[in-house]
């Protein structure tokens, strides 16, 4: 595997220690990343997504959706079973996981919902209005040189 050294991109930029960082974590990343529980990342509206996990055997109670710093945090532990029951074999994994995503800037969480053991996290991007694109008047040279003239008549 191969190392970069991203102390130059430190230096030279301002206010981008985030993107540094993300870079930084995804290159020293375990390769071995849980594969439980298995999840779905759906694109729903032109801002809006959805992450499906499926969590069977789960109850609502055993579930939990936080959101920290930029990342979304979902968990899960089981509540103790009854020891009556014997079990000739076992195949629904009720193991307790925690499962993390790294959420965009203006990405944040609008609802939850767990139905047929599918947890459904409603996730929408809002653009702040400051920067969203917007069109510049451009005036024409003889309107500004009336503005510049009728300042002087004033003063």
């Amino acid at each position: 595997m191969r190392n970069f050294d991203l102390a130059p991109l430190y230096r030279a930029t301002v206010g981008f220690d985030q993107i540094a960082d993300m870079m930084d974590r995804v290159l020293t990343k375990d390769l071995n990343q849980p594969s439980y529980p298995p999840y779905n990342i759906e694109k729903t509206a032109n801002d809006a997504y959805r992450i499906s996990i499926a969590v069977a055997g789960f109850s609502d109670a055993d579930l939990s959706v936080d959101v920290k710093e930029n990342a979304l945090v979902v968990s899960a532990t089981k509540a103790e079973e009854d020891n009556e029951k014997t079990y000739l074999h076992r195949g629904i994994a009720t193991r307790a996981f925690e499962r993390k995503f790294q959420l965009a800037d203006h990405v944040r969480v609008t609802g939850a919902s767990h139905t047929d053991g599918m947890l459904h996290i409603d996730l929408v991007r809002e653009i702040p209005e400051a920067l969203k694109p917007r069109r510049i008047e451009i005036q024409s040279a003889s309107a500004v040189e009336k503005d510049v003239v009728d300042a002087k008549a004033v003063n």
